[in-house]
């Protein structure tokens, strides 16, 4: 051994340490610093209670320190993101799954012709085709071609005519869901020369000859509180000027018909029917309806007549020659079917034609060989059908979620998706046998899931109610709480939210040693209209605690443990996980918080807020005050509190959730947090609610959710230097 000096070997060791400490320090450097928030404290009194609002400037999207507050904690977020190891390959493997992976979103079939909305595999984004004598599929439909380098287009929502020669669609830019109404000729592809604005919620509907259409059209501005409010419903005759559409319902117009400003009218036509139904919609699943002869309401002088109102809880309807069924709810939490004569409707005194059972009947459609229901069992899909006064279920292969139920009065048995945890979706039909298979529309993805498994159980609440949860994990899991786990939650509306789908990108995270799990909470949809309740208004509490036990019964069970368990939630589901950790910070490692509603409080200044009061409370009763308060994340922030590390996203054209909600709670938590550990914003430019996204947004926003999750829950190779 030759003779070394140690005193040189400590200098070449202090040498190598002395790069690592300036490269570690020039890392540092490298990152900008968030931006500290303006505070501006403004103070509001409700019903003798006074708080504090430091950040309502950001209310103001023209406030001059707005967009230099989002740019800059951006630039935070993804400097911070950017290096973190690992990431690069997740976005790799993500992108790979993603772009194996068709989706198919809608189908309609019409004159013979099967229409569907697709994003093929390896494209960015979805369109529409039209399929012909069981040909191959021919495009109508590409937004891809009129979207450019720095902005993009989405087809919103669209409906073939009855005989399969038009399709009328709603296309808007960079997921604003701010739609613009074009007519398509199926037979050579272009469009007609209509256009009609300020139709994001239009729910178009052809009459049976197809010579046009009924549809909603909003009247507030874009980014005001008014934008959902005083909607009106209109009639377009193909090949006249959009601008002399006749009104047929807006607020005020019928002494008979009066309603709040909240609520969306809509006419609703039914296949073979001679009637035209009246909906006045708005947040809640129930609706107030009208009914008046088809070509009445065409040619603005239908004499609407009552058939339910909100207290009815009717959610869906269809219509049959001159037999009305509802779907009622009230009394019925789960639903039964009623029938009453469309001639002279009454609910209370309409024959009860499928009584409640263990099940929830989530909606009905009439084809030629029955009335088809689309049921739900604890989130779970299920089918039957009425026929000859028979219900008769429908075996489906797996248990999975079923949705867009398509019917076709004028033909037997029924289209509609059908996925699971670990099966990738497709179309499925039934036909008059009661014969389920799959179309094969969508091409099934070259991706092995022999190494996952998923398992699904109760965990008792605190008030012993027992919630669904699912997990999904690689084969040979050790429960020995150190594997790191993400469970998301919804609980809102009514929706069946997080039931099984195909896990696609989230493999990706899963191959990287996570446990991906979802929690069946109150306020969703899966038992019906009870389990709604039990997570709504004043009950609400009981929507993130669930979440909070479940996460508890997981530790307890040794799957995860507090150091490396995670919460996610998007949009209301920012209630659910924003309230979560504001009361038990210390159970989490990490958050993600995707477009969360964090602020309710302030809904009055969004456009996607009065809208909102059925579900929430109105700020103007002391109960909804007293609600909303209670569901309101950033008010519930606590100065010198340890707060987890916490990734919120936005997307600055989004309709649904303002942007200031997450701005708001981003720069909050940043001020009272005393953990040191990151509070990130990231934000989308090109963005909305998510609804319009690319497939490259949304695997971009996987990649850094799920290299967030790494990194904080301490996985290797997922730890910057």
């Amino acid at each position: 051994m030759s003779w070394i000096n140690r005193r040189e070997l400590f200098a070449g060791a202090g040498g190598v340490f002395a790069a690592w400490l300036a490269r570690r320090s020039a890392a540092a450097a490298s990152i900008p610093s968030a931006p500290v928030a303006r505070v501006a404290v403004v103070k509001d009194t409700y019903f003798g209670e006074t708080l504090g609002d430091p950040y309502r400037w950001m209310e103001n999207d023209k406030d001059p320190d707005w967009l230099p507050f989002l740019k800059g904690q951006n630039e935070h977020a993804r400097a911070l993101l950017d290096r973190i190891p690992g990431r690069e390959q997740l976005l790799k493997r993500i992108q790979q799954l993603s772009g194996d992976a068709a989706a198919t979103r809608l189908v309609q079939r019409a004159g013979g012709k099967l229409f569907y909305q697709q994003r093929p595999v390896g494209a960015d984004n979805f369109k529409l085709f039209v399929r012909e004598d069981g040909g191959t599929g021919r495009v109508l439909i590409d937004p891809t071609l009129l979207s450019s380098a720095t902005s993009h287009l989405s087809l919103d929502w669209w409906r073939a005519s009855p005989d399969g020669s038009h399709v009328v669609y709603g296309i808007s830019k960079d997921g604003s869901e701010d739609s613009i109404l074009h007519v398509l000729s199926v037979a050579d592809g272009r469009d007609l020369p209509e256009r009609i604005a300020n139709t994001e919620s239009a729910n178009p509907q052809w009459l049976a000859d197809g010579s046009g259409f009924f549809y909603n059209q909003l009247t507030g501005a874009v980014d005001t509180p008014e934008r959902y409010l005083d909607s009106q419903a209109r009639f377009h005759k193909l090949g006249t000027d959009p601008a002399a559409d006749p009104i047929l319902m807006k607020r005020g117009l019928d002494p008979r018909v009066q309603y709040e400003r909240i609520q969306m009218p809509n006419v609703v036509v039914h296949e073979g029917s001679r009637h035209a139904l009246l909906l006045l919609a708005d947040v809640r699943e129930e609706t107030r309806i009208f009914i008046a002869p088809v070509t009445d309401a065409a040619a603005n002088r239908a004499q609407w007549t009552a058939v339910a109102g909100f207290e009815d809880e009717i959610t869906d309807t269809e219509i049959d020659g001159d037999t009305l069924y509802l779907l009622a709810n009230k009394g019925h939490p789960r639903g039964r079917i009623l029938r009453t004569a469309a001639g002279a409707p009454s609910v209370a005194g309409a024959t009860e034609v499928i009584p409640e059972g263990n099940m929830v009947i989530h909606g009905i459609g009439r084809a030629r060989d029955g009335l088809y229901l689309h049921m739900v069992d604890g989130g779970l899909g299920k089918l039957r059908r009425l026929r000859d006064a028979q219900v008769a279920d429908i075996t489906l292969p797996f248990d999975g979620t079923l949705a867009e139920l398509a019917v076709t009065a004028s033909e037997d048995g029924a289209l509609f998706s059908f996925t699971g945890w670990l099966t990738a979706a497709d179309i499925w039909s039934v036909d008059a046998r009661g014969r389920v298979t799959p179309t094969g529309l969508t091409p099934k993805p070259p991706i092995d899931v022999s190494p996952y498994e998923t398992t699904r159980f109760m965990v008792k609440a605190r008030d012993g109610t027992p919630i669904p949860c699912s997990l999904i994990y690689r084969k040979g899991l050790k429960r020995d709480g150190n594997t790191p786990a993400w469970i998301s939650a919804y609980g809102s509306y009514g929706i069946s939210a997080y039931t099984p789908a195909f896990a696609g990108r989230t493999l990706a995270l899963i191959d990287a040693g996570f446990i991906v799990g979802y929690a069946n909470v109150r306020g969703g949809g899966e038992y019906g209209r009870d389990w709604h309740k039990a997570g709504q208004l004043a009950n609400k509490p009981n929507t993130w605690r669930d979440l909070i036990d479940v996460c508890e019964e997981l530790c307890a069970k040794k799957y995860t443990s507090r150091a490396r368990l995670a919460i996610g939630g998007r949009s209301a589901g920012g209630i659910t996980v924003g309230r979560a950790i504001t009361e038990r910070p210390e159970l989490f490692a990490a958050v993600i918080d995707g477009v969360g509603w964090s602020n309710p409080l302030r809904y009055v200044a969004e456009q996607n807020g009065y809208g909102e009061e059925p579900e929430w409370g109105a700020i103007s009763e002391p109960a909804g005050y007293r609600a909303l308060k209670e569901i309101d994340s950033y008010q519930a922030v606590k100065d010198g509190v340890a707060y987890p590390a916490v990734l919120l996203t936005t997307g600055v054209t989004d309709p649904r959730v303002g942007p200031f909600h997450v701005a708001k709670m981003t720069a909050r938590l940043q001020a009272a947090s005393s953990s040191s550990k990151p509070i990130l914003l990231r934000v989308d430019f090109d963005a909305g609610h998510g609804v319009g996204s690319t497939r490259a947004q949304q695997d971009r926003e996987a990649a850094d959710t799920y290299a967030f999750l790494l990194w904080q829950t301490g996985v290797k190779g997922y730890q910057p230097g």
